[in-house]
């Protein structure tokens, strides 16, 4: 029963950061189809890390009184309630409320699991299950931009109308200067023949709008913004102009290289002779429209990510009927498992570590606030997840922004930084395990902590000389693979430390690591600004790198071999047992 209840919780982290991290890959489509700024985005994605981080301990010591069952239950229950009711959102108020109880409902996820394991699995294999446990996040991680990519496409099926409106002109101003042709004879033969197309084919009262705030905006104009009956008559001549079969050519296909895959297979059909529907035609020329002004025209599949939403939480209902079938808060508690179960899971236990009481009379507070190696644990993960929240929550704004990557291969690129994490999840908790046994508890958490902060930040430095979106997505999977790896680590030291309390002091450390996260995207977002160049991408890769050292820096100062609690010293007798 020690493994079906190890595979329960590995389901329910997958459906975890299933939930987490779709949101990610789908802000872009939130921002644009809520017409939210980017100051809006950050602290709609780092609200979610603030409920999260601050409810960690709580949820942690309500898991150690109430027991795992029942509470673990009624958080997934509860996140995925809200992760459904973000796709109802009608503005930025309630996007951040449904987002901030995504939070509260995950924050006594993995604590009240930790806790779990620890009265379920033997000593000996406790890195290991930990190790599990987080590579079912992991794989959670991977699925979700790729599903939520695909989703999104098939909710958004050929029969949508794709026709334009005034809020499908997301910057009207900049489209109207890029459409307007140039006035000097060297530009203009040097200006796309596509572009120039679309602005001889606009009807005259659309084609005045352009010239006028075109010329507008090569003057130097700023500030500047279209009127809504302007935008209208704008949308409209674009729309006129989008039912043509002859709008673009091979020659004008070939130039692109960031269009969707969708138009791809459309091109396909052109090239072998088929006619395409009026419909089909239009949806064609809208997907190389984006290509063609990926930063002032929105995207059709904008429609497709509330739906997918809803699809999640509704999967989380089914998971918390799952775990509530296959749970129970102990061994002695589950009819399915035997004696002789129940003697192997407990016969390795370290006399320090012991059994997790059922209940806990009171809150550790003066424990916790004395143990130096708790609170260089703190740092040490506050700086981790600072600098690991890019890879799961900007990476894919990078890819979109600065490669302009359509929607599916942009999800295949995003997931293979977590595919690497998984390989590092699962190594990481049989090399901790491993390593604590040859040289002891102490080096045994401390070093895979260390080394494998100092490795991150290498990768993040090697992106400030990449130019290409598959080597960046390679160098970030480096990243990911070595913050995955030392993860089994950092699970096992608050294990070790917890005692009675492991559930608040996993609560604990992880409330740390989230206040990183939470800190992450809006300090992000005053590095790299409303439109971010280059150099702001590569400043924002430098404090990334910066703060993973300082990360690694911490990790060496930690001890497992010394419990938060007084009344779980080390007997020295437990120290061959202990590693």
């Amino acid at each position: 029963m020690r493994h079906v209840v190890v595979f329960v919780t590995v389901l329910m982290a997958v459906v975890l950061y299933l939930d987490r991290y779709c949101v990610s890959f789908s802000e872009r489509y939130i921002k644009e189809d809520l017409a939210l700024n980017e100051s809006q985005m950050a602290w709609f994605i780092s609200a979610f890390f603030w409920s999260y981080a601050l409810a960690q301990v709580p949820a942690g010591w309500l898991s150690d009184r109430l027991g795992s069952r029942g509470v673990l239950a009624l958080y997934i229950l509860s996140w995925s309630f809200f992760t459904a009711m973000i796709g109802l959102a009608a503005g930025f108020v309630m996007l951040l409320t449904m987002r901030l109880g995504c939070g509260l409902g995950q924050a006594g996820a993995y604590p009240t699991s930790g806790a779990l394991l620890s009265r379920w699995v033997p000593f000996s294999r406790r890195a290991l299950a930990s190790g599990l446990v987080s590579l079912g996040g992991r794989v959670g991680a991977v699925i979700a931009p790729i599903l939520t990519a695909y989703l999104m496409v098939v909710f958004v099926p050929r029969s949508t109308p794709a026709e334009l409106d005034e809020h499908s002109l997301l910057n009207g101003p900049v489209l109207c200067s890029r459409l307007l042709p140039p006035v000097d004879a060297e530009r203009d033969a040097k200006s796309s023949s596509a572009v120039r197309r679309v602005f001889d084919l606009l009807p005259s009262d659309a084609k005045r709008i352009v010239v006028r705030y075109g010329t507008l905006m090569r003057a130097g104009a700023r500030e500047i913004h279209l009127e809504p009956k302007e935008s209208r008559i704008l949308a409209s001549g674009l729309n006129d102009v989008l039912v043509r079969g002859d709008l673009f050519g091979d020659d004008d296909f070939a130039r692109l290289r960031n269009v969707e895959r969708e138009a791809v297979d459309l091109q396909k059909r052109r090239q072998r002779g088929e006619a395409l529907s009026e419909s089909e035609t239009t949806r064609f020329n809208r997907f190389v429209l984006e290509a063609m002004f990926p930063a002032e025209i929105g995207k059709l599949y904008v429609k497709g990510w509330r739906p997918v939403l809803w699809v999640y939480g509704i999967a989380g209902f089914a998971v918390a009927g799952i775990f509530w079938f296959y749970f129970r808060n102990s061994p002695a508690e589950h009819p399915d498992c035997n004696a002789a179960e129940r003697r192997l899971i407990a016969g390795d236990q370290p006399r320090h570590a012991g059994q997790p009481a059922e209940t806990v009379e009171k809150f550790p507070a003066r424990e916790i606030l004395h143990s130096t190696s708790l609170w260089l644990s703190s740092v040490s993960q506050f700086g981790t997840n600072f600098a690991w929240a890019f890879l799961v929550t900007s990476l894919p704004r990078y890819l979109m922004e600065v490669h302009h990557v359509p929607i599916l291969e942009r999800s295949w690129m995003v997931s293979v930084p977590a595919l690497a994490g998984i390989a590092g999840m699962f190594l990481g908790g049989y090399l901790t395990d491993r390593l604590t046994r040859q040289i002891g508890v102490r080096w045994g958490r401390a070093l895979p902590m260390a080394l494998t902060r100092f490795g991150a930040a290498g990768a993040y430095l090697a992106c400030l000389w990449i130019k290409s979106p598959w080597m960046a997505a390679a160098a970030f999977a480096v990243a990911f693979f070595f913050t995955d790896l030392g993860v089994s680590a950092v699970w096992a030291f608050m294990q070790d430390v917890g005692g009675k309390h492991v559930g608040t002091i996993l609560g604990w450390g992880n409330m740390w690591g989230n206040i990183g996260s939470a800190f992450a995207n809006p300090l992000y977002n005053v590095i790299l600004g409303s439109q971010p160049a280059t150099d702001d991408w590569n400043t924002l890769f430098v404090v990334c790198a910066a703060t993973f050292a300082v990360s690694g820096l911490a990790a060496l100062g930690i001890n497992a071999s010394v419990p938060v609690a007084a009344s779980a010293r080390v007997d020295p007798r437990d120290t061959a047992s202990s590693n």
